[in-house]
């Protein structure tokens, strides 16, 4: 096998607002070892836990942050970033990003480009154990695996508000693996 088992493969990397948003660091670090070409898109809230100029260092790309930045050049960049890549990977999810999706909300830009790609997206979960466990929250997590999204995670343990629960988002290798197996039977 491969050591660049990605290559020829491009990923959007979806970062919403949760203090398990630094793995993205590492995550996107491990994408790239693999071959991956990588686009960030991260919510206004991932913005309060990770700067967006580390993510452009890492990735090598332009983060991407709002659906009208460019007023003088307008691209549907939503459509054109589900266009462009093989997965949309959302890492990490928190329930409020996969309410929208489950509901069909597309209010951002992150939301907008799952909404135009909902079969090719794979969720990494990250909240607390009670939100997790919440029947909305596994209703939606349900009805998203309906129509084809895949989820890796979340992992049990201890969490930053002190409680034990399943709601840690799943470890960069951990994920990187669940993208190689989507993209394997994606084709």
């Amino acid at each position: 096998m491969s050591d660049r088992p990605l290559s020829d493969r491009k990923v959007v990397l979806g970062i919403t607002g949760s203090i398990a948003a630094y793995k993205a660091c590492d995550l996107v670090r491990k994408l790239k070892d693999a071959g991956a070409e990588v686009k960030v898109v991260m919510t206004a809230n991932a913005s309060r836990f990770l700067s967006e100029n580390t993510m452009q260092s890492l990735s090598g790309n332009p983060v991407l942050t709002e659906m009208f930045a460019r007023p003088s050049q307008f691209v549907a960049e939503h459509v054109s970033l589900s266009k462009w890549a093989d997965v949309i990977l959302v890492a990490p999810a928190t329930a409020n990003i996969i309410g929208k999706a489950a509901a069909g909300i597309a209010d951002d830009l992150l939301s907008t480009t799952i909404l135009s790609a909902i079969r090719k997206v794979v969720f990494a979960p990250a909240m607390n154990s009670a939100m997790y466990e919440n029947p909305f929250v596994q209703e939606n997590i349900g009805r998203l695996s309906r129509v084809g999204c895949q989820f890796v995670g979340p992992e049990s343990g201890p969490l930053l508000c002190g409680d034990e629960g399943a709601g840690r988002l799943a470890e960069p290798d951990l994920i990187l693996e669940k993208v190689k197996s989507y993209l394997n039977r994606a084709g």
